[in-house]
């Protein structure tokens, strides 16, 4: 039989051509699928979409990148097949490809894990911040009682500020942190407010009440706490606690 490229006669069966080297049943030039011979030599270059499917499978735990590593390793894959030769990369593409599954099967299973992982994680916190809410109001009823001994001409103190840092006087006791001097005091989700509710006829605080309410009701915390000059916390649930409100257990 004739070569259909360069006319060169050549045995039947022959699967490339001695002459022009053609490989038999390549498109004949003209075809949309013909490509002209490789030159000797040639180095076919790495598939772009090839190298890019790869990096993006590495960012398995990343959905969206997952994703293009799926597309671009199937792209480049085809791209790699029609080129006959002109670019390689198959094992690149094929692994991008591998790792891009991988990371799309794999999203199911972090969603269950943070399914059941964050209200865990959510309501081991909120008890944190409640005991230490509840260990707060503690300190403040230790530090008045302290106040009230040490400063007998005024009582329990007219404000937070006056158990906070200081020269350890009436006016600033040094019986609490700074956090917990303040008007509207914050720690560990919860704020705490300081109220004198009484003075006697000289003068003398008699009474005084402090609440402690989360900031963010739901995620800081769920329980209100109460407490005042008897030294009984009291708690309730959604709610503010009041003195009618049921003692902490």
């Amino acid at each position: 039989m004739n070569c259909p490229y360069c006319a060169e006669v050549i045995p039947d069966e022959t699967r490339f051509c001695p002459k022009c080297g053609t490989q038999m049943g390549t498109p004949l030039p003209g075809s949309p699928h013909y490509q002209p011979p490789l030159p000797p030599g040639f180095k076919p270059p790495m598939s772009g979409k090839a190298i890019a499917s790869f990096i993006c499978g590495l960012f398995v735990f990343f959905f969206p990148a997952s994703v293009v590593a799926v597309i671009l390793g199937h792209l480049s894959l085809s791209e790699i097949r029609k080129s006959a030769g002109r670019l390689k990369g198959q094992g690149i593409a094929t692994a991008g490809l591998v790792l891009g599954y991988l990371g799309i099967a794999f999203i199911p299973i972090v969603l269950i894990i943070a399914a059941i992982a964050i209200p865990n994680l959510l309501r081991a916190k909120m008890a944190a911040n409640e005991a230490s809410a509840a260990a707060c109001l503690r300190n403040y009823v230790t530090a008045t009682i302290t106040y009230a001994v040490q400063c007998p001409d005024k009582g329990y103190p007219a404000s937070a500020a006056n158990l906070g840092p200081g020269a350890a006087d009436c006016a600033h006791a040094n019986l609490v942190e700074q956090s917990l001097s303040l008007p509207r005091s914050i720690k560990d989700g919860y704020v705490f407010i300081y109220q004198s509710r009484g003075a006697d006829s000289q003068g003398h605080i008699t009474r005084y009440a402090i609440s402690a309410d989360p900031l963010q009701p739901g995620t800081s915390g769920v329980r209100h706490f109460y407490v005042d000059e008897s030294g009984v916390i009291r708690v309730e649930n959604n709610s503010g606690a009041t003195s009618d409100s049921p003692p902490l257990q």
